[in-house]
């Protein structure tokens, strides 16, 4: 086969790929865009009080069930307080959490992988023995000791899940740091008198941004499914705010007779980590030269 004949059955795949990134792109950004936005309109939206409790509506199906109400569309819970209502508001504490766990996490991980990768010798084995430690004890019951020891609360739980997993940035940045610290305009910079602090700065940072911006993408999904799981625990942020993790702890007693109370947080929490996986590959694969065809 010749080279324009093989071009020319390459270009059909190519086009086709590029539609496949493309529709993950989409949506992601527009279940993202939903959700943030449905979570920050939360009082405007929200039908009812999230923590109103009204026990003659208890455990009312979603409006298109035989006993449902037009006034609570998703249903009720076991206090009588509105599901769709609570989704909403629950949202804001879960995608909050989540977001600054992250930059949380970003912060300090990028920084020590930052150090480790471009001093190298003492600081490099001294912080990757750090990061051993914390590889080797399970993230879940490192957190749920530490919360123990400092008690449930937003920021508790916001600190914990923020300093468990900084280890993921701190191994990825430095892994990259070490080739961009022998690349010639970083030799050159140092060559020409330039301070440590201004190298990192002005010339490795901004290099190694794309693994840091897939990361975080891909660690906000995981950070949502860990929120909710320290929140099923009973660890999390404590009633009566509420999250998705809470919902569906408090759901979990009633699968059998009322399944909606479990169903629909399940769904916000699938949905949007969905999206965010969705997002954070095509990133990779937009952001990742080796993967460019």
């Amino acid at each position: 086969m010749t080279d324009a004949a093989t071009l020319a059955t390459a270009l059909p795949v190519r086009s086709r790929a590029r539609r496949r990134v493309s529709f993950r792109a989409v949506f992601g950004i527009t279940v993202l865009l939903a959700m943030g936005g449905a979570a920050l309109l939360a009082p405007q939206l929200a039908p009812w009080d999230p923590a109103r409790q009204m026990l003659l509506k208890r455990l009312r199906p979603p409006a298109w069930e035989a006993r449902g109400l037009r006034e609570h569309p998703l249903g009720t819970d076991h206090l009588g307080r509105d599901i769709l209502s609570r989704i909403l508001y629950g949202g804001r504490i879960s995608l909050a959490v989540s977001l600054s766990s992250v930059a949380l996490a970003a912060t300090l991980g990028v920084t020590l992988g930052l150090c480790a990768g471009f001093f190298g010798g003492r600081a490099d084995a001294i912080i990757m023995r750090v990061v051993d430690v914390f590889l080797a004890i399970p993230y879940i019951l490192l957190a749920m000791g530490v919360v123990f020891a400092l008690g449930p609360s937003l920021l508790n739980v916001i600190l914990v899940m923020g300093a468990t997993r900084w280890v993921q940035f701190a191994r990825i940045v430095r892994a990259d740091v070490l080739s961009i610290r022998e690349r010639e305009f970083v030799v050159g910079a140092r060559a020409r008198g330039n301070r440590a602090l201004r190298l990192l700065v002005r010339h490795v940072l901004p290099n190694a941004l794309t693994p840091i911006i897939v990361v975080a993408t891909l660690e906000l999904a995981f950070m949502i499914i860990y929120e909710s799981a320290l929140s099923f625990l009973g660890l999390g942020v404590q009633p009566p705010i509420p999250t998705w993790g809470w919902m569906l702890a408090d759901g979990r007693n009633y699968i059998a007779t009322a399944w909606w109370l479990a169903t629909f947080p399940g769904l916000a929490i699938m949905l949007t980590v969905l999206a965010v996986n969705l997002l954070g590959d095509w990133l990779r694969d937009r952001l990742d030269p080796r993967l460019t065809v």
